[in-house]
């Protein structure tokens, strides 16, 4: 069974959250909690660590993985964003918001779209998870924690720890999250698009 970290939602505790950074390092799979829902995470660049997470979700290579970032300063790295895409994001973010971005080199090719060479980015409005990622210094992979023929994300810890602790490493407990999917934004045509409604608000393309 997965280990357990309870951890305070609004104040998360430093010790605690240093716990789930090296968890990360040491190639572990964690569940967590973010402003939309429970999601997955491991290391960008642990093919094992991704490989589980696919098979935990049932999910090939043509399903977007999100990269989770901290904040807009690591975007140029691993996206390429034109100006009015980035003012648009900056406006939003931190949010419960996904952005659809065309992938630079740096973003390994196993975590990309087969064909579309894209990836998703997220900048969640959580403060367990901007501080475990303030404590690991990268961004991280992540999905939503939607399991097999289910159609909504887990947002209890006790159910995550019921249906999946023996394939996950570690669960942070951040008590119960919002139970709704993020809003999908698209920056891969001319004009940006709403792919999926969530709890983002749509306004943002006016």
């Amino acid at each position: 069974m997965s280990t357990i970290l309870t951890i305070h939602p609004q104040t998360p505790q430093l010790r605690l959250v240093r716990q789930v950074a090296e968890a990360l390092r040491k190639g572990q799979v964690i569940a967590y909690p973010t402003d939309s829902s429970y999601a997955l995470a491991c290391l960008m660049g642990d093919k094992k660590a991704v490989d589980r997470i696919r098979r935990i979700r049932e999910i090939d290579e043509k399903h977007h993985l999100t990269l989770v970032c901290r904040d807009l300063s690591e975007i140029a790295t691993y996206a390429r964003v034109a100006n009015d895409q980035y003012r648009l994001m900056k406006s939003n973010t931190p949010g419960a918001y996904t952005f659809l971005l065309e992938a630079s080199r740096e973003v390994p090719k196993r975590l990309l779209h087969p064909k579309k060479k894209t990836i998703g980015l997220r900048i969640p409005d959580h403060a367990i998870t901007q501080a475990i990622l303030e404590q690991l210094g990268e961004p991280f992979m992540s999905t939503s924690l939607i399991l097999p023929g289910v159609d909504e994300a887990l947002v209890e810890p006790w159910d995550i720890n019921e249906q999946i602790g023996h394939a996950v490493d570690l669960i942070v407990d951040g008590g119960y999250c919002a139970d709704d999917d993020t809003t999908v934004v698209s920056f891969l045509d001319e004009l940006p698009q709403i792919v999926r409604q969530g709890r983002g608000d749509a306004a943002i393309l006016g």
